[in-house]
């Protein structure tokens, strides 16, 4: 929409081809529905350095369609947003039907014509003009002088994206790095976790182990789920599980208190249980730490719930601490595309000109958006390629 609103605005007759019976269906459901627009890194190097070594091929897009440009074209449309945790940014309304409106209308202003249902079934090209056939499934045909490609990867299929633009470019010469899904939730083996859908940890660390050796730790927070945990956190640790999951075994380790060493914590624990001497243990610990984990504690470090404070023992209180700063999750595996948010995987970057965004494999076609085979974390890194990559393919065609 991006792509399209551009050229239009530049004069080009535009057509954009929406596969589905409503424009936006990914948009609409991202960042929870809320659309997490960018990240506030205005810096330029900053920024590119969260697309783990692509900076030098993103450079050139970035210089010609920054995260202040991105900003500035929404808020200028009349959509106000506002800072999260970790430089996310969103519409004040919390709502992606907002940042929808904007491009809509930003199209509808530069009279873009809009054709629904409209699946692709092929693209060609014509080598006496370089023109772009494009075939569609209800057996029509259409030819463009210039064509932008931006069919998503393979993530979330239901809005769509089921990666039929990667067997097109195939065909067309490109290279297709194996397509994956980059950020998922993880389903866990523990039952007690699965009993916690919907509960939010904030300011928590996650320590992953293989066969008993630390490989990573990230600090931030988690959503539990009915079939493990979620949140930005869990999902930009994904790919690299991932990884390690094909080697064998994978656990992590939930730290509740990642500021307060052991001896704090413990000294913290006695206050409360002298304090609260005559009560039960299961009624206090919920001053420590979140209720709804306190049934699941207990039961890991076998502590019946029903103890008087005054009558726990130093090697409960132990237990307890200890369990408090490593609480055991054991991944099961990966949720599949229909809950990665992206995928990565897609055209080889070396096949573009990121002056352009097109392709140097076929002169009238540019490739924009999750197409392409570039990396980056959760937290609106994914909508700003989109927005940047379609702003330039946009301004040149």
């Amino acid at each position: 929409m991006m792509a399209a609103g551009r050229a239009a605005e530049r004069g080009q007759p535009v057509l954009l081809l929406e596969k589905n019976p409503i424009l936006g269906k990914k948009l609409l459901i991202t960042g929870g529905g809320r659309c997490n627009v960018t990240n506030n890194k205005p810096e330029l190097r900053t920024m590119l350095s969260k697309y783990k070594g692509n900076d030098q091929f993103l450079f050139s897009a970035f210089s010609q369609f920054s995260v202040k440009d991105a900003l500035a074209f929404f808020n200028k449309r009349g959509m106000a947003t506002k800072e999260e945790n970790e430089g996310r940014i969103f519409p004040v309304s919390n709502s992606a039907k907002s940042v929808w409106d904007v491009l809509v209308s930003y199209m509808k202003e530069g009279g873009v014509k809009i054709q629904k249902n409209a699946e692709i079934s092929g693209l060609s090209v014509d080598l006496k003009t370089g023109y772009i056939n494009i075939a569609l499934k209800d057996k029509k045909k259409l030819v463009a002088k210039k064509c932008i490609l931006a069919t998503g990867g393979i993530s979330r299929p239901e809005t769509g994206s089921t990666g039929e633009g990667f067997k097109w470019l195939k065909k067309l010469g490109h290279t297709i790095i194996e397509n994956n899904f980059a950020l998922v939730p993880l389903a866990l083996s523990d039952p007690w976790a699965k009993k916690l859908g919907g509960v939010t940890l904030k300011d928590i660390k996650l320590t992953t182990f293989q066969r008993g050796q630390k490989q990573a730790s990230v600090k931030g927070s988690l959503l539990f789920t009915h079939f493990g945990i979620s949140g930005p956190t869990v999902l930009n640790m994904s790919k690299e599980i991932g990884e390690l999951l094909k080697y064998g075994d994978v656990q992590i380790e939930l730290d509740l208190f990642p500021k307060t060493n052991l001896g704090t914590l413990r000294a913290e624990l006695q206050k409360l249980l002298v304090e609260e001497s005559n009560k039960k243990l299961k009624n206090v610990l919920s001053k420590l730490v979140p209720a709804s984990l306190v049934s699941a504690l207990l039961e890991m470090t076998k502590i019946s719930g029903e103890t008087a404070n005054h009558s726990v023992r130093a090697e409960e209180r132990k237990s307890l601490v200890q369990i408090m700063k490593a609480v055991p999750l054991h991944v099961s595996g990966l949720l599949g595309k229909d809950k990665a948010i992206v995928s990565s995987g897609g055209v080889d970057l070396k096949e573009l000109s990121f002056k352009t965004m097109q392709s140097k494999l076929v002169p009238n076609l540019y490739l924009v958006g999750d197409v392409l085979n570039i990396d980056r974390p959760s937290g609106g890194y994914s909508l700003q390629i989109c927005w940047t990559s379609g702003w330039v393919a946009g301004n040149v065609i």
